[in-house]
């Protein structure tokens, strides 16, 4: 069982070294990371209906390094950003690039289901508008000693917050072949599931799997000829691996139904996500949110039976040609919004 936080951790505002440029030492290489923010534009727009009031307040749940937060504390002067983050790389460097906000800006170190922990350090009980941008980060998969990217050589770790927790080769070594079927089928949508477990058991009894070269190479030996011009046979593994490492459908889970109870009325919650997966679970729980509880018969719906939230666009918005040509991280991205209505009669 993977170990989180138990209570936000707040960091301090931090001036930024060398200007506003954001920097992180990879071993002996200084590297620059960058991240362009998916649907920005479109982002800013859906949340700025919730933030016309006096101090509003957002929570930006997945940090990363501060893209979507930048923009939203240049755009809407009045507003407080609480920035979380479970890599305490990333929020160090995006607390660098939003020191010149001043108390603007509040960092906290936990996972982004710990929404009204997180509200609480900026002394608030309810947020106008909540954003989570989902998955992976690209600094985190540019830093290799990471373990993420199966096409780059580095010990199997994929853990986002590296201070806690089991890493991929806990898991390639403690898990039966039975569990590691659940998670590549469950988790990476794998049909070769079966076999590729089989290979790793067979494989760790005559040597651990600790680095990504050495996975990479068993699931190319266990990938039938036939198959292996239809896509890497690592992504979906890596993939699996990386969501059970960090609990990422858990944490989304309760992250969905915690947001949506941290919302004031007429705040917004807007969700980006990449995957089949997690667009499944947000699309279900907005789904129910927005949907009333009463008998279609009824003239007349009671206060306790209506929805409480409202779907702010129908279905899920993607990213344009131009876009993507941009930025690939867009490509799959499915962007879906929800307000919370004033229900009270």
């Amino acid at each position: 069982m993977m170990r989180l936080p138990a209570a936000p951790e707040v960091l301090p505002p931090r001036q930024a070294a060398e200007g506003n440029r954001i920097t992180a030492t990879t071993g002996n290489i200084m590297a620059t990371p960058t991240h362009t923010p998916v649907l920005l534009d479109e982002c800013l727009d859906a949340l700025a209906p919730a933030l016309t009031g006096s101090n509003p307040v957002v929570v930006d749940g997945t940090l990363g390094l501060g893209g979507h937060s930048d923009a939203i504390l240049t755009r809407f002067s009045e507003t407080t950003v609480v920035g979380i983050d479970r890599d305490t790389v990333a929020l160090r460097l995006a607390s660098q690039r939003l020191s010149p906000f001043g108390p603007r800006f509040i960092g906290v170190h936990t996972t982004y289901d710990h929404i009204a922990d997180a509200l609480a350090t900026a002394h608030r009980t309810a947020a106008n508008g909540i954003l989570l941008d989902l998955g992976i980060s690209s600094m985190q998969i540019d830093e290799s000693e990471r373990g993420f990217a199966y096409a780059i050589d580095a010990p199997l770790d994929m853990r986002m917050d590296q201070t806690t927790g089991q890493t991929a080769a806990d898991i390639l070594r403690e898990y039966d072949e039975g569990d590691l079927i659940r998670i590549f089928r469950d988790y990476g949508e794998e049909k070769l599931a079966p076999r590729y477990a089989r290979a790793i058991g067979a494989e760790r009894r005559e040597q651990p799997i600790v680095r990504s070269e050495h996975l990479v190479r068993i699931l190319n030996d266990a990938t039938p000829y036939a198959l292996k011009n239809s896509g890497h046979p690592a992504k979906r593994v890596f993939q699996a691996l990386r969501i059970e490492v960090n609990a990422e459908l858990p944490i989304l889970r309760r992250a969905i139904d915690n947001a949506l109870s941290a919302l004031a009325v007429g705040g917004r919650l807007l969700v980006l996500s990449y995957h089949s997966l997690e667009d499944r679970i947000v699309k279900v729980a907005f789904a129910a949110a927005s949907t009333s509880t009463a008998p279609h018969s009824l003239p007349v719906v009671p206060v306790a039976l209506r929805a409480g939230y409202r779907l702010v666009f129908s279905g899920a918005h993607t990213a344009s040609a131009d876009e993507i040509a941009r930025n690939s991280r867009a490509a799959s991205v499915k962007f879906r919004a929800i307000e919370r209505l004033d229900t009270v009669a």
